[in-house]
């Protein structure tokens, strides 16, 4: 039987991966909004989203993961239909001020992931955004509301998860000003602090400007391979710039990690033995003990 056989038959059967965990994760004070950004493509920043966020939801906790990527992979990850005539998504919340409760979906087997895909007209959504009043505040505005309305209702998300397209515009604005906390991943690789340095800068002018809540609170290392002395420099390298911010948790470079969002679905339930969704369970549990001491910080 071939590797593709047994993932599909995996796909089918309920997997262990989404179970509940025997030892629930922590739950924060209040909801946590983290926008994960990176404007240098390919360095796992969709991957680290929505397996952060199934990782969370195993653990017991309420998560909603945002797909502001007009490319849509996060959707495609999570099994989200986001190519189908009629689907509505971010767009419509965004230039249409439409409200999330009507664009929100669950994510199969998972009782407490929910998604709100990106569609492919998200795509022409910062060109639709630039004439409109407080076009960098239309995301927070829906998405305040939205979570008000869940947490009156007894269903209070406790984590939100923005995926950002690998940009710095108007999109990728929305997220930093709706959100609290900032989570960037970085590679394990040459290039690794390509496009952070300009990245922080524009974090500086959203906290002057638009967001003083906003903090870089997580930085995730990606494709870590330890065989080789670059991975172990370039995480040392990562370390001291970020000493208070960079988790202890690296995630390795996984075959398994790429093959899943082809089966639409994320490494925890693809193969959640694998060593790729152990390393994102371990990175989810601490980010979620470090619930407590962010809550201070932000305070």
């Amino acid at each position: 039987m071939t590797s593709q056989t047994v993932s599909r038959e995996t796909q089918e059967k309920p997997v262990v991966g989404v179970r509940r965990l025997k030892e629930p994760m922590k739950f924060p004070p209040e909801t946590r909004i983290l926008t994960v950004a990176n404007q240098k493509g390919g360095v796992g920043k969709t991957t680290s989203t929505v397996n952060l966020a199934a990782a969370l939801a195993m653990g017991g906790l309420r998560v909603l993961v945002i797909d502001l990527d007009p490319q849509g992979n996060a959707s495609t990850a999570l099994g989200v239909d986001h190519h189908s005539e009629g689907v509505e998504g971010m767009f419509e919340v965004l230039v249409e001020d439409r409200p999330f409760s009507e664009v929100v979906t669950k994510v199969a087997g998972f009782d407490k992931l929910e998604c709100v895909p990106a569609t492919l007209d998200l795509a022409g959504a910062e060109i639709q955004l630039v004439p409109m009043v407080a076009r960098e505040h239309r995301l927070r505005r829906s998405l305040v509301k939205f979570l008000a309305d869940r947490e009156s209702a007894g269903q209070r998300f406790d984590y939100v998860l923005i995926d950002c397209p690998p940009s710095l515009g108007l999109l990728t604005l929305n997220a930093l000003v709706a959100a609290q906390e900032l989570l960037i991943p970085i590679q394990c690789e040459y290039y690794a602090l390509e496009g952070v340095t300009q990245l922080l800068r524009t974090l500086s002018l959203v906290t002057e400007h638009l967001n003083s809540n906003l903090v870089l609170s997580t930085v995730l290392l990606t494709m870590y391979d330890g065989r080789t002395r670059l991975a172990a420099d370039v995480a040392a390298n990562v370390r001291s710039s970020f000493p208070d911010a960079v988790l202890n948790a690296a995630i390795p470079r996984s075959v398994r990690i790429s093959e899943a969002p082809s089966y639409g679905q994320t490494v925890m339930t693809y193969d959640p033995l694998s060593p790729g969704a152990i390393a994102y369970l371990e990175a989810a549990r601490e980010l979620a003990m470090r619930a407590e001491n962010t809550e201070q910080e932000n305070r």
